[in-house]
């Protein structure tokens, strides 16, 4: 397939990916608006119209590759505040993301579907001087005609796992020339950048900087928010956190909680789930299995008989940790590649995940041979990995420490990162 077939194809389907924006809006509405954002009919300030040619674009698709971006984007904020931001996701969350965290200090759109019309007209408005993917949200379309508009293209933070590079390896006249598009790619590890060799990517074009999201920055009120949820959810109990947990995933987890509960009685599970259309759900499922839950959004306290603590918030993830002493990290015992292991361990917790994991591969791999993370094949595995550090304060010292030590030795992928963006966007106005 080449980019005129792919083009094709899009055009065809286009009706097919309005009808599933239209299903998805029934779980959860913020999907029914801002249609015209996704097709680049962006609405810009004539303040914003006047800086076209000098946008630094950065596209993030969800939250867990804006909360990648967040440092650089804070970085380039404080050091160059001149540079116009827009930054794009894909998902109302990963857009409630960007809001939370920088509100009116950048741009904030959806990104257009990879159509050429749909690009063109976005590009027409901001014609960006750089785009930054981050991670590998690859489109052939929006890298095409950001540079045949005379941008420059980096895809930051790169990773790309063995299953992403035989997708991509079925359609090399798709992949290819895209890749070759590509101005600079910053790989987070060499068996990243060995990939894209394999996958035509030249030596000149790849650099490796390490991953971004080592470069954990801790809130400043991080302090008084652990104080007001420990009231909540009590001090004299062990507490395992269940973070961005997804569909099909929270059996599991409940599975392996019934089953610790045997051993540990007084243990209390925070359960986390990834998207806030689910937490009703996950309330519900809770509680017909005969499990007391208390919701984070209700304001109440854990009582004693409470066994579920249902973190049904935004923007609270590094709060959860905090008042945690065991982690598992979610969309692992599911198919869907893990989410990030890195803020439980750079909170000093031991952290747990299934054998999915190729969104974090790379980082899995270097926590575990650090000590800091264990593998757990299914549910029953995960039980007895956290009855087993549940009744080993030794072991959950020397795993939380080993994660802290990893995360803090990793830092600096920021800066060379910042570097490589200040080289490619070029004269500072």
């Amino acid at each position: 397939m080449n980019r005129f077939a792919y083009n094709l194809l899009f055009t065809l389907i286009l009706p097919l990916i309005v009808l599933r924006l239209l299903w998805r809006a029934l779980k959860a509405p913020a999907y029914a608006r801002r249609w015209a954002e996704r097709f680049g009919l962006v609405r810009l300030l004539p303040q914003q119209q006047a800086q076209r040619g000098q946008w630094l674009w950065v596209h993030a698709v969800s939250v867990g590759e804006t909360l990648a971006a967040a440092p650089l984007i804070r970085k380039l904020r404080a050091e160059h505040p001149q540079i116009p931001l827009v930054v794009t996701t894909m998902t109302p969350t990963g857009s409630e993301r960007v809001r939370d965290l920088f509100g009116s200090d950048v741009c904030h759109v959806y990104a257009p579907y990879d159509h050429p019309w749909s690009v063109q007209a976005f590009l027409a408005r901001f014609q960006p001087r750089l785009l930054v993917i981050m991670e590998t949200e690859l489109w052939p379309n929006i890298i095409h005609c950001t540079k045949q508009r005379g941008g420059q293209v980096i895809v930051a933070n790169a990773r790309l796992s063995e299953k992403s590079a035989r997708g991509y390896e079925k359609f090399p006249a798709l992949g290819k020339p895209m890749l070759r598009q590509i101005d600079c790619i910053a790989a987070q590890a060499r068996n990243d950048a060995e990939r894209f060799v394999r996958l035509g990517v030249t030596a000149q074009q790849l650099q490796i900087t390490g991953s971004i999201k080592f470069e954990i920055e801790l809130p400043e009120d991080l302090a008084p928010r652990q104080r007001e949820l420990q009231q909540l959810i009590g001090r004299n109990r062990p507490v395992l956190i269940a973070a961005s947990t997804r569909e099909g995933e929270e059996e599991k987890v409940l599975q392996a909680f019934r089953q610790c509960l045997s051993q540990v009685p007084e243990l209390l599970l925070l359960l986390v789930p990834r998207h806030p259309e689910r937490f009703k759900t996950v309330a519900k499922l809770c509680a017909d299995q005969g499990l007391s839950v208390v919701r984070r959004s209700d304001g109440l306290e854990a009582g004693p008989l409470t066994k579920v603590f249902l973190g049904d918030s935004m923007g609270e993830m590094l709060t959860f940790f905090s008042v945690a002493d065991i982690a598992f990290v979610g969309g692992s015992l599911v198919n869907t590649g893990c989410h990030n292991v890195l803020e439980p361990a750079a909170m000093g917790l031991p952290v747990f995940v299934g054998p999915s994991q190729f969104n974090f591969q790379t980082i899995c791999e270097q926590l575990e041979e650090a000590g800091a993370l264990q593998t757990c094949a299914d549910a029953s595995a995960l039980a007895a990995a956290v009855i087993a550090a549940c009744q080993d304060p030794a072991l959950r010292q020397r795993m939380g420490q080993a994660g802290r030590t990893l995360v803090a030795q990793n830092r600096g992928a920021l800066q060379r990162t910042f570097d490589l963006v200040l080289q490619h966007y070029g004269n500072v106005p």
